[in-house]
């Protein structure tokens, strides 16, 4: 970086995915960002939550953020999904495909990727 100019465009840049952490949307997507999380491979589940979020056209109504442990290491990367009148759902051992698939299916047509879940997760 050489001058104003270049970090102003860094910002403008950046600054999508700074309001999509911070938003405040009807659905409220948490990724597990605690060291067994990150080791576990989460920073990709998180930053692809973000740029697809943002591809998709869900950021009015999607906020993905991040949090620390969550307190099922052995289901790490966990990523766990609140919307407003129901259940939260809890996505195990994710990848950043299965963002992408949770993103197109749950987040954009409303559906939960059932076979991610815990519960699938613990049969």
């Amino acid at each position: 970086m050489k001058s104003l100019a270049e970090l102003a465009a860094i910002k403008a840049k950046m600054q999508d995915k700074v309001v999509l952490r911070e938003g405040s949307g009807q659905i409220r997507v948490v990724v597990g960002m605690a060291t067994c999380g990150i080791a576990a491979g989460a920073r990709p589940v998180l930053n692809e939550f973000v740029q697809d979020v943002a591809s998709e056209g869900l950021s009015d109504k999607v906020t993905v953020t991040q949090t620390g442990c969550i307190g099922i290491c052995q289901y790490e990367p966990v990523v766990e999904v609140f919307e407003a009148g129901k259940e939260k759902v809890t996505y195990v051992k994710m990848t950043a495909e299965k963002a992408k698939e949770i993103v197109e299916k749950h987040l954009k047509g409303g559906n939960v990727v059932d076979a991610y879940t815990i519960t699938a997760a613990q049969k």
